[in-house]
């Protein structure tokens, strides 16, 4: 009897490229992707599999080093977010150009919403302006299988394919047989052919040409044509048909069935959003009276149509131009193309939010209290991870993308010094994962510019935020191996800072001295420059890590006046307020012990309770 699990959609798309005979696989973590390698992690791990697979720098890195294996014939995988295919555009944009040799995957997955990214947007579009195809799963089964015809169809035309589920996707759950992992894995081999692999521009013109022909020969491949769903349903019955693609064409599915429009309106499946088949669009624009397009977050197969006379879309404006086309959403969309009445609109209930805050106990919080209380007129510039929520204590201004905040720290130096305005403090914050991943770059810059601010690098020793994968600095590979550790301290340093300082935010008081030590050689006149902090205390999430011994909670004594300042200004979630002029009681089961908070009172109300 086969054995059957309920899989994660990235668990399913792990077995999918094991099933397929992948052998390497990189990856830079980031939601909704992170469980794609951590799961293959887990098999390697384990002894399971013989792949590579590793946690890399960041995307590029991680595309470079998948690209370079399929050029030597294995079948090779990259996998990030979709903000992280802006990160490694260049190789993706060129690898369309050379081709591959063994099957290139590179699977971005997508944030309709969204929920967890700075942007919603469409990589599909990226495929469309790299002119690489583009597979578009709706579940995870599909995505597991789907998987498989990517490598065939890589290999076929020689082409990185690009594999892009949503959120929906990624993180939906299904019952799956388990099926035996591919060993057959050819030797490495190389031929050498410098007009492809390292062609200079006259030889990309002629690369160009052959990648047209190619997407021409992709689109009319038999394997990857949309695919209606209800074949019984003729739109004559109904009107019009629906086209739809990933997570969206389950829901639509779902939704005709429910009004009982499944024998009346065709649905096609697109599997392969770009390049659409002209013979498929031609043939809906001469036959259908009607096609509405349902796809997320851009109108990819809504604008392949030559004629959009009859295409009610989101260039229409028959289908918001943003957020996710959620189950409801496409119910209203159906309703009203196939000429039913609305539905009324159930309410929710109506519960009070509460907004995302750091963890009790978070050594974050207390780095981010004293870059305030040493520089209170401060302009901060933060980055991409869970320190971002330093926007609810007041200590981070901008958030744009991973390693920005050194950038903009020193956009902000310039434009305040060459206006007369050198006293006005800097401060960036940035966590080491990112660091590691995109600050080093902008901290050499800054050095060679002459700027002068602080950069407080929030080390928790691990990438909390998608899941504790492990930095360069933790001195193991992903498998477990020792590898060199990579310090933080040793990077500022190489890149020309000569103020370097670590501290634990915990020891309050001496980690805003050497705040305060950074802020002076910021201003020296003589000897001054770039300052570095690292603020180092592992997060109290990660398993991984020793932690000390929990310490009792503090008490509040009866010097508290019920004012809010430590609510408002610390926000620890251990603090529970009762109103002004009530007394601010510990939540012994959220505090974690750590005791920065009796800095924060300024009525000396909070004090550390005795050791038992």
């Amino acid at each position: 009897m086969t054995e059957r699990k309920i899989l994660l959609g990235n668990e399913a798309m792990a077995h999918g490229l094991l099933e397929a005979g992948c052998t390497l696989a990189a990856s830079y973590p980031g939601t909704p992707a992170s469980e794609i390698v951590g799961t293959l992690a887990a098999f390697k791990r384990s002894g399971t599999i013989a792949m590579h697979v590793e946690w890399s720098i960041n995307e590029k890195v991680a595309l470079e080093t998948a690209l370079a294996s399929s050029y030597a014939g294995r079948r090779s995988a990259a996998a990030m977010k979709q903000v992280g295919l802006n990160v490694a555009a260049d190789p993706f944009m060129s690898a369309a150009y050379t081709g591959v040799t063994g099957g290139l995957v590179v699977i971005v997955a997508d944030d309709p919403g969204p929920h967890s990214s700075q942007t919603e947007q469409d990589t599909r579009q990226f495929a469309m302006f790299a002119k690489v195809p583009v597979l578009d799963p709706m579940s995870p089964a599909h995505a597991r299988d789907l998987l498989l015809t990517a490598f065939d169809l890589s290999e076929d035309y020689q082409i990185p394919v690009l594999f892009r589920p949503t959120t929906r996707v990624c993180h939906a759950r299904q019952d799956m047989p388990l099926r035996p992992f591919r060993q057959d894995a050819p030797l490495a081999q190389f031929e050498k052919d410098p007009a492809r692999w390292a062609a200079t521009p006259k030889f990309r013109f002629l690369l160009h040409k052959k990648l047209n022909e190619k997407l021409d020969a992709i689109g009319r491949d038999p394997r990857l044509q949309p695919v209606q769903l209800n074949p019984g349903a003729s739109a004559e019955k109904g009107g019009g048909v629906i086209v739809a693609s990933g997570a969206v064409c389950a829901h639509t599915a779902e939704v005709l069935k429910d009004l009982g429009l499944w024998q009346s309106i065709p649905l096609y499946d697109a599997p392969m959003p770009f390049p659409l088949s002209e013979d498929f669009l031609t043939g809906l624009l001469d036959n259908a009276p009607r096609i509405l397009v349902l796809e997320e977050t851009q109108p990819v197969m809504e604008a392949q149509f030559r004629d959009r006379a009859k295409v009610l879309g989101r260039l229409s404006g028959h289908v918001p131009r943003e957020g996710e086309l959620l189950p409801e959403t496409v119910e209203r969309i159906v309703r009203a193309f196939a000429g039913l009445p609305q539905a009324e609109a159930s309410q929710g209930a109506n519960a009070p939010g509460r907004r995302p805050t750091l963890c009790p106990g978070c050594a974050h919080r207390a780095a981010f209290f004293a870059i305030r209380k040493v520089f209170p007129r401060g302009i901060y510039p933060g980055d991409i991870g869970c320190y971002t929520l330093g926007l609810n204590l007041g200590a981070v201004d901008t958030v744009l993308c991973m390693g920005a905040s050194i950038s903009q720290a020193a956009g902000f130096y310039h434009a305040f010094r060459d206006s007369g305005q050198n006293s006005r403090p800097i401060v960036a914050t940035i966590g080491d994962s990112t660091f590691y991943h995109a600050g080093i770059p902008a901290l050499i810059n800054a050095v060679i510019q002459g700027c002068r601010f602080v950069v407080v690098v929030l080390d928790n020793t691990t990438t909390a935020m998608t899941g504790h994968q492990p930095t360069p600095a933790e001195g193991r590979s992903l498998d477990g191996r020792t590898v060199p550790r990579v310090r933080i301290e040793d990077l500022a340093r190489a890149c020309g800072v000569r103020h370097v300082s670590v501290g634990d935010p915990y020891d309050f008081q001496a980690f805003t001295d050497l705040l305060k030590a950074a802020r002076e050689h910021t201003r020296d006149p003589e000897n001054g420059g770039m300052a570095v902090v690292i603020a180092r205390r592992p997060c109290l999430m990660d398993r991984k890590q020793a932690q000390p011994a929990r310490r009792p909670a503090p008490r509040i004594n009866d010097k508290c006046q019920g004012c809010g300042f430590c609510i408002t200004h610390f926000e620890c979630p251990a603090l529970v307020f009762h109103g002004k002029e009530e007394a601010v009681t510990v939540d012994d089961a959220l505090c974690t012990g750590c005791g920065v908070c009796i800095h924060v009172c300024p009525h000396s109300a909070i004090e550390m309770a005795p050791q038992p």
